[in-house]
């Protein structure tokens, strides 16, 4: 089938291995000091790996290739976890797969950042990460309101966070240009129920309306106490 899935430059990967611990679907792995992707159809195309790479060496490409197979992920993930052989016969595991399951399977408690910096202010208009990019821009406030913010909203989506109260700034003219000047997918904003977090909302609306694209966007409201409340 033709679908987007990752592209791995071997000339200007550095070997670090950071595409691959962000690989969730464990399609990446390093081989004689190089990332390559081992199973396509472990690849999700949602792109985990590209803001991980600091040599810029993974792209998106739209080519023939196997369907996502959830389910041989998943069972993959089992056998690590379970320590089974591929015929399904107990295994053992290194010290070092156990790290990397345990690892894992506290992501809920990990950080899911994947670019620096985060605030709108500081942020440059053009940067590799923005390429594809599911863009969450988020008042300040949200992360510290929502207990399970990381693994909800920054999740593979590039975080831009800001306060148009405490900055006493309009974002709209930034906004415009980040989204007009990159191949942003979507647009998802968090703001706090407070009003002046509508500055923040209107900014990121009027941005959209001023880049003359069309793309999907939603508006996420966060309560005082912590509740989603739209």
């Amino acid at each position: 089938m033709l679908r987007k899935i990752i592209k791995i430059d071997e000339e200007k990967c550095n070997g670090c291995g950071a595409c691959a611990a962000a690989c969730h679907e464990g399609a990446i792995e390093m081989v004689d000091g190089k990332a390559k992707l081992m199973r396509e159809d472990y690849c999700d195309g949602l792109g985990d790996c590209l803001p991980a790479c600091p040599a810029n060496a993974i792209s998106f490409e739209e080519r023939e290739a196997p369907a996502y197979n959830e389910a041989a992920v998943m069972a993959a993930k089992a056998a690590k976890i379970h320590g089974t052989l591929p015929c399904g016969c107990p295994g053992t595991q290194s010290k070092a797969i156990r790290r990397e399951v345990a690892a894992r399977h506290t992501e809920t408690v990990e950080s899911q950042l994947s670019q620096w910096p985060v605030q709108i202010k500081l942020v440059p208009v053009a940067a590799p990460y923005f390429d594809g990019a599911n863009l969450l821009i988020a008042a300040d406030c949200t992360a510290f309101a929502y207990g399970n913010f990381h693994n909800e909203f920054i999740r593979n989506h590039i975080t831009l966070i800001g306060c148009p109260k405490l900055d006493d700034v309009d974002y709209t003219d930034k906004l415009t240009r980040i989204i007009a000047e990159n191949d942003i997918k979507s647009v998802t904003v968090v703001r706090m129920e407070v009003p002046c977090c509508g500055g923040l909302e209107n900014a990121a609306k009027r941005a959209l309306k001023a880049s003359g694209k069309f793309i999907p966007w939603r508006v996420v409201t966060v309560s005082t106490d912590g509740r989603i409340l739209n």
